[in-house]
């Protein structure tokens, strides 16, 4: 039976976790240990955790000394898990609840060809509408979550889909050998994205199944930090873009992408978070020069896919949310997709 670690996240969120902890402890999945990794709590989180380690034996906790962000704080995980030889990782985040047979499907949809991380059905917390079913990477330049929105009742088929949400997806662990950890240049938001599209890279493929099912509060841990999420996107999806798409495709993707980011940009500006965009563009710039340009000469190196693979997985329209720049699509006779 497959191995899994499931590794947990928490920062200042025990009442979420605590929720999370007790979801995960009703999986229908026997062969699973529970990392929770305490990413810098300044609350009371550390203390009723290592309570709650006490109590169960198939959970444990590690303290890491400061922030390190959602990328580095699942580094810590996945390094346990390559230490402990786990089979595979299962990232879940602390305000989520995770259905009974959660671990169970996604266990399952590694039996999927070439498939090395399968991700499921994530819901919002009423379950009415769906969070994620996986993501898509835009011609665009621009990642977001497949289905967001959408009616519970009107989700997609299970199927490969270009990424899996770093939420609630299983990884086999053999993956992180190859193709490396999560990039803790991002700390927050699409470093799963920058994951899987490495993985798609290295020739490997993302599973979605339907009926692995979790409800997340969305939003939870970042709404507690002013403008954090402005300046996280606009510091990353240029990374994302530079680090990994492939050469033949940084022309039409790169001059959309030019157009795109100018057009949120400014929309941040009009909307008050100009500051934290303009902070995390100039933050992309550091971060390309003194480490990514420097990956993607190793990552594109390595790939073993070529570029018409890329774009046959990738998604050829805009976002659905972009209807700015559906409007400006309109004066062009079609060259710009």
């Amino acid at each position: 039976m497959t191995s899994v670690l499931i590794v947990v996240l928490n920062w200042n969120g025990i009442k979420d976790t605590q929720m999370c902890l007790d979801s995960l402890l009703k999986q229908g999945y026997d062969n699973f240990h529970i990392l929770v990794v305490d990413n810098g709590s300044i609350d009371n989180s550390l203390s009723k955790l290592l309570a709650i380690e006490a109590k169960h034996e198939n959970i444990t906790v590690i303290a890491n000394p400061k922030n390190k962000g959602f990328a580095g704080g699942v580094n810590t995980g996945i390094t346990y898990a390559v230490e402990h030889s786990f089979d595979t990782v299962a990232l879940f985040n602390n305000d989520a609840i995770a259905d009974k047979e959660w671990l169970s499907e996604l266990v399952k949809g590694l039996k999927q060809k070439d498939t090395a991380i399968v991700t499921g059905l994530l819901l919002h917390e009423n379950g009415k509408t769906i969070d994620s079913t996986g993501d898509y990477y835009s011609i665009w330049g621009m990642p977001f979550p497949r289905n967001r929105g959408d009616k519970a009742t009107e989700v997609a088929h299970s199927g490969f889909v270009f990424s899996g949400s770093g939420g609630a997806s299983l990884y086999k662990t053999s993956l992180f050998k190859e193709i490396g950890l999560f990039d803790e240049s991002f700390f927050a938001y699409y470093e799963d994205l920058d994951v899987s599209f490495r993985t798609q890279l290295a020739g490997y493929k993302v599973y979605f199944t339907n009926k692995a099912i979790a409800y997340h509060k969305q939003g939870a841990t970042s709404k507690k930090i002013p403008g954090f999420t402005v300046y996280q996107t606009f510091k990353n999806v240029p990374l994302l873009f530079a680090k990994n798409v492939p050469s033949k495709l940084l022309f039409p993707i790169g001059i959309r992408l030019f157009l795109l980011y100018g057009l949120i940009f400014a929309n941040a500006v009009k909307h008050g978070t100009g500051i934290p965009a303009l902070k995390g563009w100039l933050a992309s710039i550091g971060y390309f020069w003194t480490r990514s340009l420097w990956l993607r000469i190793s990552i594109q190196r390595n790939k073993k896919v070529d570029a018409a693979y890329i774009s046959s997985v990738i998604l050829h329209d805009l976002p659905p949310d972009q209807t700015g720049m559906r409007k400006f699509r309109k004066l062009f006779t079609g060259k710009i997709d």
